[in-house]
């Protein structure tokens, strides 16, 4: 894939601005985040770098590499990365409502790990750990690579089958030559149209049609700004070029606004579940947004001893309970352990004529290794 990487060294040649102009840029932009009414937010691999993370067309990246004939030495797995600063400023931005809709290149997951609504993100060249069913729809977010080794780049097809049909999962990944997926391709496209401010971080914008969204939004007579430390094809139309690191640009930004970026935590969301015979319990992961998240590797039912080491995790009864007004199960979750999250003990109570199904919410900050269990209000 030597073919994407830059055709010259003017075009890998990075730029940085001095802090003077940084800060002055940074004040502009603020400005017009606040003026905004439907701000949307463009990225690229350069907003990931400091997470580790290599990018494609920089004097590192790796395409840029393999045009040489070279790999990268090292990088971090996206498995246990972080989501850096331009990350969480984005998620900040959009808790306070100031931004609507985020677009962005990257595969690494680190947009959907960092909290960011998954209704408000599109992203275009899929998700290194989200697997769907070409035949009912259905998605599976996992903590592992979705990817199958298949020598073949363009055959998608993972290791596991759809629980519903039966059928091969698939992955993801859009590589070159390959369609964008519809829905997020249609709701960039309308999001970037909308918007009246669109801010690009970290993208070369050469690739389409993705590329093509940030033009709309200046054809559409929004203002457009590109923070990238190389040139672009669309900078004569930008209404401000920032030639800076994406975090050095977000974290100015959100000191103009008197924001704080928010620190990352790790979220995890599972849901038990007693049959209606109450004979059964079962244990899933899922996301915020429903879909399902392998997100554990083992699952204890203290109260019997027993141990379910896969998907879906099952515990056959009868049960002994203390009453049937009190129907109360100890658990102990493994997760996969990507950030070296510990054990995590929880006591679920369903109650007589309580709806037969919990999901709790665990939120675990890396500054202070414990995890903290929130129940989810539901609706019966």
């Amino acid at each position: 894939m030597a073919f994407s990487a830059h055709k010259d060294s003017e075009q890998v040649r990075e730029f940085e601005c001095d802090e003077t102009t940084l800060d002055y840029q940074a004040q502009q932009l603020a400005t017009w985040i606040r003026q905004s009414k439907h701000f949307v937010a463009f990225t690229g691999a350069g907003i990931s770098t400091s997470a580790g993370i290599p990018d494609f067309r920089g004097p590192q990246g790796v395409w840029t590499l393999r045009a040489r004939g070279e790999f990268p030495k090292s990088r971090q797995s996206t498995l246990t990365a972080v989501p850096t600063k331009g990350h969480m400023a984005l998620v900040g931005l959009e808790k306070t409502g100031l931004l609507k809709f985020l677009i962005s290149q990257n595969t690494d997951g680190l947009h959907r790990r960092s909290g960011f609504p998954p209704e408000k993100l599109a992203e275009l060249h899929g998700n290194s750990n989200l697997e769907q069913c070409r035949k009912c729809g259905r998605e599976f977010l996992r903590d592992f690579s979705a990817r199958s080794r298949s020598n073949d780049v363009h055959d998608h097809r993972t290791t596991r089958k759809c629980p519903v049909c039966n059928v091969h999962l698939y992955d993801t990944i859009i590589n070159f030559s390959e369609s964008l997926p519809e829905k997020p391709l249609q709701n960039g496209f309308i999001n970037a149209r909308k918007a009246d401010l669109c801010l690009v971080l970290g993208s070369s914008l050469t690739v389409s049609p993705a590329n093509q969204m940030p033009q709309d939004t200046a054809a559409y007579g929004g203002k457009l700004v590109i923070c990238n430390m190389q040139k672009t094809p669309l900078d004569s139309i930008a209404s401000l070029r920032v030639f800076a690191k994406a975090d050095d640009l977000m974290t100015k930004v959100m000191e103009h606004l008197k924001l704080e970026i928010p620190e990352w935590v790790l979220k995890r969301w599972v849901k038990v579940k007693l049959s209606d015979d109450n004979k059964t319990l079962i244990i899933a992961g899922v996301e915020p947004d429903g879909i399902p998240a392998s997100i554990l590797h083992s699952v204890e039912l203290i109260n019997t001893g027993d141990l379910a080491k896969t998907e879906p995790f099952l515990f056959k009864g009868p049960f002994e309970f203390k009453s049937k007004e009190d129907r109360s199960f100890r658990l102990r979750l493994h997760f996969m352990g990507n950030y070296n999250e510990p054990a995590r003990e929880i006591e679920v109570k369903f109650s007589e004529g309580e709806k037969k199904e919990k999901t709790y919410r665990f939120e675990l900050c890396l500054s202070h290794p414990a995890w903290e269990v929130f129940e989810e209000k539901t609706t019966v």
